[in-house]
């Protein structure tokens, strides 16, 4: 009985120490790059959601700058999420978005240019209080 036993706890040490067979590897990395991906969107969501909640004039760059750094800190997943997620309504960019900012908001180009920036500025690893603005709540 004692030698089974030893024959199955050699089997599960020796089992476990073994390498996986790398189709059992990408998957892992895919799954680990969907839960960042996941995750990062989820980082850019809670910026967002924190730039509308505070309502604080001249903070915009600074909710940028943090959900990108914020979901790219999480891995490869989170910073593909911070690439591909933009602002305001965390859809893909586009030229109707540039215009509807120049047209409607009255915002501008140069707007959207110092937007992108503070997302690159993020996405980098750069200090998102880079832009944070004097007066904002220490809540965000």
């Amino acid at each position: 009985m004692r030698l089974w036993v030893c024959i199955a706890l050699l089997s599960i040490v020796l089992c476990a120490s073994a390498d996986r067979p790398a189709v059992v590897q990408a998957m892992v990395r895919a799954g680990h790059f969907v839960r960042d991906a996941v995750g990062g969107a989820g980082d850019m969501f809670r910026a967002y959601r924190d730039m509308r909640e505070a309502n604080y004039k001249g903070a915009d760059k600074y909710f940028h700058a943090r959900g990108n750094y914020d979901a790219a800190r999480r891995g490869p997943g989170g910073a593909w999420a911070a690439k591909v997620i933009r602002w305001p309504f965390l859809l893909p960019h586009s030229d109707a978005r540039e215009n509807w900012q120049s047209s409607v908001s009255g915002r501008g180009a140069e707007d959207t240019r110092a937007d992108q920036e503070a997302n690159a500025w993020g996405r980098g690893g750069g200090d998102p209080n880079r832009y944070r603005p004097a007066g904002l709540p220490r809540k965000y």
